[in-house]
């Protein structure tokens, strides 16, 4: 076989598992933060909320407000994926974007993005100027089950979390639940009610919005201490994605395999929550 052929064999399959990457990858990356990084670690520095000083004289000292400033640490993570080929004729099927190969390395790394993403989003985050510091989200930022699944008052209860932590109304809010959630919501409204019909509507992938939030469905959540559902309502910017290596792909043959072809695949990625304010977690009974 010519080396020129397997050259484009390598060139189209890197191309077409980088496609398949944005279509079939993580659902979470563009509903948070993102920003590339270098190093193991990362740091994203934080500026609170201060308060005017009264001028209560004229020609008084100019008065000197401290302000806030926070940090957050991000740890990267490397994820690999490699698989072989034994028949070389299958390479021929790697230029092919909806090749098993192509699609099982895009997906396996958009599982383990989002993974990260939905870990940082409700475990402790690292804080202080060297990131030695856990910060725990707080029980304000919690919905209780209430022994019972996603209902209207939740939604309207995280809405109400949000506003209330003085989260700007203009950035965009989503909210990650099972596909439960969707069921919950239908069978917790009225076949008369308004609220009914876009449930339905959300059920049927005809729209992805509701109670301000962007509804993003994924059977990637974990359950809580006591099996309930952890849904995630958030802020974009409430969430920090750190991308040290983007997803990349190779094809190379394998001497120590007796020339096998092996599919590989990498990425270096972290996460971080930003502020507690942003981000709530309501649990659902499921």
């Amino acid at each position: 076989m010519s080396t020129q052929i397997t050259t484009a064999f390598v060139q189209q399959f890197s191309a077409n598992i980088q496609m398949l990457s944005q279509q079939m990858g993580s659902l979470l990356r563009n509903a948070v933060d993102v920003e590339s990084v270098n190093g193991e670690k990362a740091f994203f520095d934080q500026v609170g909320s201060a308060a005017a000083i009264l001028r209560t004289s004229r020609h008084a000292d100019t008065p000197i407000v401290d302000t806030p400033h926070s940090r957050r640490m991000v740890t990267m993570s490397d994820y690999e994926y490699a698989d072989l080929i034994d028949d070389q004729d299958k390479v021929r099927l790697l230029v092919d974007p909806t090749s098993t190969y192509s699609r099982a390395a895009a997906a396996a790394m958009g599982r383990a993005m989002d993974d990260v993403i939905i870990s940082a989003a409700l475990g402790s985050a690292s804080t202080g100027k060297d990131g030695s510091t856990t910060t725990a989200l707080p029980s304000t930022q919690k919905i209780a089950h209430g022994s019972a699944g996603l209902t209207l008052a939740k939604l309207l209860d995280a809405k109400q979390i949000l506003d209330e932590g003085n989260v700007d109304p203009s950035i965009q809010r989503h909210i990650v639940c099972s596909p439960k959630q969707i069921t919950d919501l239908l069978n917790n409204t009225t076949v008369t009610s308004t609220d009914f019909n876009t449930v339905k509507a959300l059920a049927m992938g005809e729209l992805n919005s509701f109670v301000g939030f962007n509804f993003i469905v994924s059977n990637r959540l974990g359950l809580d201490s006591n099996s309930d559902r952890q849904v995630i309502a958030f802020a974009s910017d409430g969430i920090k994605c750190a991308i040290g290596k983007e997803p990349a792909a190779r094809i190379d043959e394998r001497a120590d395999k007796s020339y096998a072809t092996q599919v590989y695949y990498c990425q270096s990625v972290g996460a971080t929550r930003m502020e507690e304010a942003k981000v709530v977690e309501i649990a659902c009974s499921e």
